[in-house]
């Protein structure tokens, strides 16, 4: 099978049969999710230390956008701290504790931050 039937194959998965030479199947697009501008995010900013090995990373959850702009802002927030992380699914990790810094970071970028636990 060729990678051009593949592919048509695969976008065609839910149509089980059709007599219509001419049919084409349309799929439905999902409409992509918009970031929010800063001053209507509502950010957590927290320290966990759940089934990390004993080690603290600051967590901050409750992004609403893209993965690209999530991803943007975890890496601007990583750099500025001087470490690693990772960011998905609207939370960002950041290795270690640095839970008032990273608040007052997303603070003077305009967004609202809530910080949570001692």
């Amino acid at each position: 099978m060729a990678k051009k039937d593949k592919q048509d194959w695969k976008d065609r998965l839910n149509v089980v049969y059709s007599t219509d030479p001419n049919f084409k199947y349309e799929k439905e697009e999902e409409p992509g999710q918009q970031t929010l501008p800063p001053n209507k995010q509502n950010l957590k900013v927290s320290i966990d230390r759940k089934q990390r090995g004993g080690k603290s990373v600051t967590l901050v959850q409750g992004f609403v956008g893209t993965d690209g702009d999530l991803k943007e802002l975890s890496k601007l927030l990583k750099t500025r701290c001087g470490v690693g992380g990772s960011a998905k699914d609207g939370e960002m990790i950041i290795q270690g504790e640095f839970k008032q810094k990273v608040a007052e970071l997303l603070t003077q970028l305009g967004y609202k931050v809530k910080t949570i636990g001692g």
